[in-house]
C-alpha cells in the first residue's frame, strides 16, 4: 500500500512516500517521474520516518548539511542503486559530472547514468541536483533547473567545474 506525507519548503511543496518503515520516495510536487513508485492506494500518515526526513530537510533549507539521513528504501534496477549510492556519496556543497558519476558507479555510459539520476526517487536526500555537465553545466534536473540552481547556491557549490573531492 505505502504512505504519504508533505513538507513546504521555500522552492514548493514537498511529497514523501514510505513503506512504514524507510522513505520511499521525495518528490517535489509536479516534478518529472512524480511518485514513481508510489501505490495508488497510498494513505496519508503521520510516520516516525516522515518526521526524520521533515528535520532533515529543515536543516537542509537552513543552508546546513544535516548530518543524518532518515532510513532509505531505495526500489530500482540493481544498475540504478549503483549509480544512486555513487549519488549518495557526493558531498554537500560539491558537484560531479555524469562522466565522473559513471566511473564512480563503474558504469561505461554516463548517459545511461543520466537515466538513472533521473529517476532518482528520493530527491534531495540522494543527491541528484549535484550532478551537473561538463564546465559546470546546468543540466538535466527532474525538479527543474531552477530548483536545481537554487539548490546548489543553497549549499554554496561552485558551478565554475566539478568539485566533489
Amino acid at each position: 500500500m505505502g504512505y504519504t506525507g508533505h513538507y513546504s519548503s521555500p522552492l514548493g511543496g514537498i511529497t514523501l512516500g514510505s513503506d512504514g518503515r524507510a522513505l520511499t520516495g521525495l518528490w517535489f510536487d509536479g516534478q518529472r517521474y512524480f511518485g514513481l513508485g508510489l501505490s495508488p492506494q497510498a494513505q496519508e500518515r503521520d510516520l516516525p520516518v516522515f518526521r526524520q526526513a521533515r528535520r532533515w530537510l529543515d536543516a537542509y533549507f537552513s543552508g546546513r548539511d544535516p548530518g543524518f539521513l532518515p532510513p532509505l528504501a531505495l526500489d530500482g534496477t540493481p544498475f540504478q542503486k549503483l549509480v544512486w549510492a555513487a549519488l549518495g556519496r557526493v558531498p554537500y556543497g560539491h558537484t560531479v559530472t555524469y562522466g565522473q558519476l559513471a566511473r564512480a558507479a563503474g558504469a561505461s555510459s554516463p548517459r545511461a547514468v543520466g537515466g538513472a539520476v533521473g529517476r532518482n526517487p528520493i530527491s534531495l536526500i540522494v543527491p541528484c541536483h549535484r550532478v551537473v555537465g561538463r564546465g559546470g553545466r546546468l543540466t538535466g534536473y527532474a525538479g527543474g533547473l531552477d530548483r536545481k540552481a537554487r539548490l546548489l547556491a543553497l549549499e554554496g557549490a561552485d558551478l565554475q567545474g566539478p568539485s566533489a573531492p
